[in-house]
């Protein structure tokens, strides 16, 4: 009796069929787009009751190391949903295997690989990489993703710290599948603020040819986000050799003169006029060009101390009328 004989056959990990090497990027294409449209559709079935997740046009798989928390991992929510499936340590991957360990950028030129044997991530915790082994999760097409920031809740803003779902649609967005990463990202709350954080790098990988332009294109990035951190101003720094202003309070030239609160203190200021006029209050020559380009400012404040006189003058007599009636 002899061992039976693997079937051979166009099937690619998953137990899904691999599409044929013949196959066109824009039948594909037409494939990703109807995948969009049956996954809208099919949310809205699932609201209703109806039929589950859409299928992919292409493989995805993992090595789920069990690093994550299951309520929070991504690559586990995606497999429950039937989008992925898990790979066992030591199974070999025939596509493109997002890893750390790689040397080479995922590029626009991958397309041909991913659409014909999808798309492999390793589910392990970045602050275990020491423990994962890399050795056991094999692939002929190692690849590593640029600089991306990440926008889950458990390394939001962080640059480089993607879970499986960003990897995922990190990856279609670079090779052009934009569609396939919004399938995936609408399975998560947070999953449009990716896209939304990484819209100006993703399209700037995504215009390159090769992994060396991926390359370029980063160096670039980096070199002016330095340049730009250099030339921010923290207003807080206290041990800024810079002087600030205060932002609350406007700028001397164009503010106008506070009001004088108590009546005494105008009368005095009234008592003291003719001695200013007569300059005996000892102001130079200099000092009375800004008085006269500040005259305009000041016409409010004249204006309202003449009305406060007037009031005042009225309040007299009214008190010596009162006074005369009761003599009388």
């Amino acid at each position: 009796m002899g061992r039976r004989k693997a079937l051979r056959g166009p099937r690619a990990e998953g137990g899904r069929p691999r599409r044929p090497a013949g196959c066109s990027l824009e039948a594909f294409a037409e494939e990703v787009s109807a995948a969009l449209r049956a996954s809208v559709e099919s949310e809205a079935a699932e609201g209703e009751g109806g039929a589950g997740p859409a299928r992919l046009p292409c493989t995805l798989a993992m090595w789920e190391l069990g690093h994550c928390d299951p309520k929070r991992c991504t690559g586990r929510k995606l497999a429950r949903l039937g989008m992925v499936r898990c790979l066992r340590l030591g199974h070999r991957f025939g596509g493109l295997v997002l890893s750390p360990m790689g040397s080479q950028y995922v590029s626009p030129a991958d397309r041909h690989l991913v659409a014909q044997s999808g798309v492999a991530v390793i589910d392990c915790s970045w602050a275990r990489l020491h423990e994962t082994p890399f050795g056991k999760m094999r692939g002929s097409h190692i690849r590593l993703l640029p600089h991306l920031v990440a926008a889950n809740p458990v390394n939001y803003g962080r640059p480089c710290k993607l879970s499986c779902v960003e990897a995922f649609a990190a990856t279609f967005c670079i090779l052009g599948f934009s569609d396939l990463a919004v399938i995936l990202l609408r399975k998560f709350k947070w999953g449009k603020a990716f896209l939304d954080l990484n819209r100006q790098l993703l399209d700037k990988y995504a215009a390159c040819s090769s992994p060396e332009e991926v390359l370029q294109a980063e160096q670039v990035f980096l070199a002016h986000a330095k340049e730009r951190s250099k030339d921010e101003i923290d207003p807080f720094d206290v041990d800024s050799p810079r002087e600030f202003a205060n932002p609350n309070r406007p700028v001397a030239g164009t503010r106008l003169p506070t009001d004088i609160g108590d009546s005494d203190s105008e009368d005095e200021s009234e008592e003291c006029g003719p001695e200013a006029k007569d300059g005996s209050g000892g102001s130079s020559p200099e000092e009375e060009e800004p008085l006269e380009q500040g005259a305009e400012a000041r016409a409010p404040t004249k204006v309202w101390k003449g009305i406060k006189k007037q009031q005042r003058l009225k309040d007299t007599d009214i008190y010596f009328l009162r006074q005369s009636d009761e003599e009388i």
